[in-house]
């Protein structure tokens, strides 16, 4: 949590636009605490501004292959700065529906509970479609969740599309087609 904190402290400080997002983010909605890396949203445009707050607060950059985000470390914990989530940009209108909120008793930018579904459903593929961890988060956050907007934006996805379902079966979510 103090590396969440730091981190968030930095891009603050640094007049960065981001959000907390992830299982941390979860965890602000009230989802059980994450035991993962720290994710935040920035848009692409604020990357190098986000990573040199980073780097300048002690966390330096880790290398990473995969093009859509940059990471940073701060002792053993990653920091991922995740500017284009499944092929989407993060734009001001994400940006614009966080809310503030208290994490580890420091108030900072979450992604709406919306968007961190969505977000997760449209990261799902063949190689990495697990529900197990994230059918507990879905639980704990189904009152702050606008599931239309969900089915909407993620109609595309075979396996988003399985996921609703499988919450709709489960009760989590109302019945019917999602």
């Amino acid at each position: 949590m103090l590396s969440l904190k730091r981190a968030a402290a930095a891009m603050r400080d640094a007049d960065v636009g981001y959000a907390l997002a992830g299982g941390f983010a979860a965890y602000a909605h009230g989802a059980a605490v994450s035991t993962h890396d720290v994710d935040f949203v920035v848009r692409p445009q604020d990357v190098g501004a986000a990573l040199g707050a980073l780097v300048d607060a002690g966390m330096p950059h880790l290398e990473s292959p995969e093009n859509w985000l940059e990471k940073a470390t701060d002792g053993e914990h990653v920091i991922d700065l995740i500017h284009t989530p499944s092929g989407r940009p993060v734009d001001a209108a994400l940006l614009g529906r966080t809310h503030e909120m208290p994490v580890g008793a420091v108030f900072m930018p979450v992604l709406h509970a919306t968007d961190l579904v969505i977000m997760r459903l449209l990261a799902f593929t063949e190689t990495a479609c697990d529900f197990s961890g994230f059918l507990h988060v879905c639980r704990a956050l189904r009152e702050q969740v606008d599931w239309r907007r969900v089915a909407a934006e993620t109609a595309d996805s075979p396996y988003a599309h399985a996921f609703l379902t499988l919450l709709a079966r489960l009760n989590v979510i109302e019945g019917g087609d999602p």
